[in-house]
């Protein structure tokens, strides 16, 4: 058990002074495919080492008392009064239980500590990892039996119908099915996946945080989702089958561009060219070419931030310091955008000197020291400890 754990178990015994399960629920990197989620077509995450711990117990009774470790502040309710609250860390929590309802588990209180190193807005996803987290630890303690596709679902619902983000399901999906030194090719639409080797001893995966949060993350996500299904409503004039931006290619919708708004087409066009981008990418991780796969990273930041324009300069900035590094293989902006961190493939015996030329390059021109991390690929949501019997 980690350092991280340990402090989440510590809390749990002085708090309720029994023994609790241990679960601890990843962050998650996205190689290839952002934003193609929600449109139904492909992605290529991982789980990463960067993780929330759970510790809980179930109660008697039907209240249930909620402690966020990292911020050192609890909450308490009941589980049949489930409201949306001003303490935005507990409706994350909230949600899971509230879908569990809805779904028709029916579950007693609990008391529950949590905590972790997931940098919370740096994309990472640490939201999808509170949500199936704890879905994961209450169908362990609770013996719903609930397979491991449906606490995705319920995980993603939480954040879609409680919170308020109308998040896709990889989040959720990477959280539940990761594998160590494996990325997974998720079809977002039938939810088939298939896994793919990720595991090169010539470099390491290292997250460059901007420190940037920027406000406009949540309402530009959900504008772009509704851009997205304006462009398929148009398509839908002249290709009938279209459901979503997956059934279209490039040069059909090449052949319609003249009838769109530039804006909603660059849009469309970003996620049909990514949707095909991942396609090509486990081409090459089969291939184990690690070169082809990094100029795809840098083909995903450039659409991202040109085409469908959720990066901002501090990421562009970033990204564009990597370009002549030739111990760097690629680089992109990553998350919903906005913000957030920089994905990097670099040489293993370089990551020094990486960091070094990074963080003064980042400092001399925004005045900020970059936060900098070091990854490696691992499991999905797992129990380390269960002495809560």
């Amino acid at each position: 058990m980690n350092e991280t754990a340990l402090r989440v178990r510590e809390k749990f015994l002085k708090l309720f002074k029994e023994n609790p399960l241990i679960v601890r629920s990843p962050g998650r990197i996205n190689l290839i495919g952002e934003h193609t989620d929600y449109n139904m077509g492909f992605v290529l995450p991982a789980a990463i080492d960067k993780s929330i711990y759970f510790a809980l117990t179930p109660r008697d009774d039907n209240n249930c008392f909620l402690h966020a470790f990292d911020l050192n502040d609890s909450y308490q309710h009941q589980v049949s009064n489930i409201e949306y609250q001003e303490k935005r860390w507990a409706n994350y929590l909230l949600g899971v239980i509230d879908q569990l309802k809805i779904f028709g588990y029916n579950i007693s209180g609990f008391n529950c500590v949590f905590g972790g190193n997931i940098p919370i807005g740096a994309g990472l996803s640490s939201s999808a990892a509170i949500e199936a987290g704890l879905a994961f630890s209450l169908n362990h303690i609770f013996n719903l039996g609930i397979e491991k596709l449906e606490l995705v679902k319920l995980s993603q619902k939480a954040e879609n119908q409680f919170v308020g983000v109308n998040c896709g399901i990889m989040d959720q999906f990477i959280n539940i099915f990761g594998k160590a030194s494996k990325v997974i090719k998720i079809d977002c639409r039938s939810l088939d996946y298939t896994y793919y080797p990720f595991d090169n001893n010539n470099f390491k995966i290292v997250l460059v945080n901007t420190l940037i949060h920027h406000s406009l993350a949540s309402s530009e996500y959900n504008s772009r989702r509704m851009q997205c299904e304006s462009g398929v409503k148009i398509l839908q004039n002249y290709f009938p089958n279209v459901k979503s931006l997956r059934d279209i290619t490039s040069s059909s919708l090449n052949q319609v561009e003249a009838k769109f708004d530039k804006i909603i087409y660059n849009r469309c066009k970003y996620i049909v060219d990514e949707i095909e981008r991942v396609n090509f990418a486990c081409r090459d991780l089969i291939n184990n070419d690690f070169l082809s796969f990094g100029k795809k990273m840098y083909e995903t930041h450039f659409g991202l931030s040109k085409d469908y324009e959720v990066s901002c300069s501090e990421l562009d900035y970033l990204v564009d310091q990597t370009v002549e590094k030739d111990y760097v293989f690629g680089a992109r902006m990553m998350g919903g955008g906005f913000g957030g961190c920089t994905l990097n493939l670099v040489a293993s015996d370089c990551i020094n000197e990486f960091e070094k030329e990074i963080v003064y390059e980042y400092k001399k021109k925004y005045s900020l020291i970059p936060e900098i991390y070091v990854c490696e690929i691992a499991n999905g949501t797992n129990i380390i400890s269960d002495t809560s019997n």
